[in-house]
């Protein structure tokens, strides 16, 4: 059974993280002295070359912060602020518990530019951010990922129902809204189509026809296709489902976010749909023909989401990341 931390019966976990556990943590974290974890900060830096995983380490965070080591100094502008000025604000509290979580390892005098929420577009300054577009080049270096959001982002399952035992139908339970029309142009091909279960679960539906009662994680998994599709950027279910049984179906996406989705190779880690969904019933009637295919794909997918799995890899790809950008905008 693959190692996980969540599971997908509801009466032992809940469909959601829980918020209260995350909140906890965070409250006791904040009361360890930030001077104790500077402290540690050459260490655990030192560490990363001791570790098997040295070189995924260091490739994750060079991609997360595509800021170039030798370049001039490129001042974060006047929205940045020091660390030891930056405090819990009213809104969008758990960006900045997780920001905080690895910024207390470093000089409390480092400035730095801090840009919570779903973000689409690339700053014109270096900034710390959750998402970006996805980009060939270094034309996105100016958003530099951190892993935020991630109580919401991040959830893991331990799926207990064999791929083959699964039904062949391809399933999606999520919010359309009049925002975001590369869902409503979905819905509009295949509501109600053979062999796809989709819903809009949103308190006001785009449409009164597509309001459909929400499905837990483990409803879900009892499907062999779920349906990922970007929202306001990345797809938030796309991690549950790399760590299931299931596969996921999706058009290439268009932003990326710590879980690195612009890595992700269609036919390989997911079953790539067009981007106008012309071809997904052709798409399924192949997968479905090729349980060896699928059987690799859900190789692919539990070996990319593992990398993100244990939690000192992740804070010392989190670190990584900082001290590079720190040492390009701060003089």
């Amino acid at each position: 059974m693959k190692h996980s931390i969540h599971r997908t019966r509801p009466l032992l976990r809940p469909k959601r993280n829980s918020n209260l556990a995350y909140f906890t943590k965070a409250v006791l974290r904040a009361a360890v002295p930030p001077a104790l974890c500077r402290s540690k900060l050459a260490a655990l830096l030192a560490s990363i070359d001791e570790r098997p995983d040295r070189d995924d380490i260091l490739a994750r965070a060079d991609y997360c912060c595509k800021l170039r080591l030798g370049s001039a100094v490129r001042d974060p502008g006047p929205e940045a602020l020091r660390i030891r000025d930056f405090h819990l604000p009213w809104k969008k509290h758990v960006y900045y518990f997780d920001a905080k979580e690895v910024l207390r390892y470093f000089d409390p005098d480092l400035r730095f530019r801090f840009l919570p929420g779903d973000k689409t577009r690339i700053p014109d300054t270096p900034a710390l951010i959750k998402s970006r577009p996805i980009a060939p080049d270094d034309t996105n270096a100016n958003a530099v990922l951190l892993k935020l959001a991630k109580n919401r982002h991040f959830v893991f399952v331990d799926d207990l129902v064999p791929f083959e035992r699964k039904s062949d139908t391809l399933v999606f339970r999520g919010n359309v809204y009049v925002r975001q029309p590369h869902r409503i142009l979905f819905f509009e091909k295949h509501f109600g189509a053979r062999s796809i279960d989709a819903g809009d679960t949103s308190k006001h539906p785009s449409r009164a026809e597509w309001a459909t009662p929400r499905m837990t994680l483990e409803e879900q998994l009892r499907h062999k296709f779920i349906l990922s599709l970007e929202g306001n950027d990345v797809a938030s279910n796309l991690k549950w489902i790399f760590s299931s049984n299931s596969i996921a179906v999706m058009p290439r996406p268009q932003f990326e976010s710590w879980f690195q989705e612009g890595l992700l190779v269609p036919g390989v880690h997911y079953i790539e749909v067009a981007r106008d969904y012309s071809d997904v019933q052709e798409r399924l009637a192949h997968y479905r023909s090729r349980p060896d295919l699928c059987e690799q794909i859900n190789a692919a997918e539990h070996a990319w989401i593992n990398r993100f799995r244990d939690p000192v890899r992740e804070l010392l790809v989190s670190l990584k990341v900082l001290e590079r950008y720190f040492s390009i905008t701060n003089e």
